[in-house]
């Protein structure tokens, strides 16, 4: 295996489309309910009313602004590719990180589905290395493929010797 095939570059094939809702709601009910904390306070003490509306609008313009830029964003950033010797990713929105770990350092293959990404027909596949990086996150792909992406990963690391470490 050359050092070539494992140069730091970006990987080819972007997450599912769907991740661009599923990243708007999370944002959209992180921003509601973070407005709705301070408005109660202000519906019950009159004397920092002013205050907690400030707040409150603050809270959701800026809750606003980010839902509507962060999911766009993030889907022209976030791309992932599996091949025979690694796993690359792209991620992040406002602190980007280029990732490749090679299939000699993968230890487990996992997949996720909160109840948002079940809703969208979305997974998540984490792949643990033996790096103090930590594990590889490939968040936002259609349930069917995280699944054929587990599987191909754990073909491919059962069929490297050693112990991944």
């Amino acid at each position: 295996m050359s050092t070539d095939a494992l140069r730091l570059r970006p990987p080819h094939h972007r997450v599912d489309r769907r991740a661009v809702w599923w990243w708007t709601t999370r944002s959209l009910a992180v921003t509601v309910t973070l407005t709705v904390i301070a408005v109660v306070p202000a519906l019950i003490w009159e004397p920092v009313r002013f205050w907690f509306l400030v707040a409150a609008g603050v809270v959701g313009g800026i809750g606003l602004l980010v839902t509507i830029v962060m999911p766009q964003w993030r889907f022209r950033v976030h791309r992932w590719e599996v091949t025979d010797t690694a796993v690359y990713t792209s991620s992040g929105w406002i602190w980007q990180e280029w990732r490749v770990a090679p299939m000699s350092r993968v230890q487990t293959v996992d997949t996720a589905r909160g109840p948002l990404q079940r809703a969208f027909g979305l997974s998540s596949v984490t792949v643990t290395t033996a790096s103090a990086a930590g594990p590889i996150e490939i968040s936002g792909l259609d349930h069917e493929l995280a699944t054929r992406v587990a599987d191909q990963l754990t073909d491919s690391t059962q069929a490297i010797p050693g112990d991944a470490t």
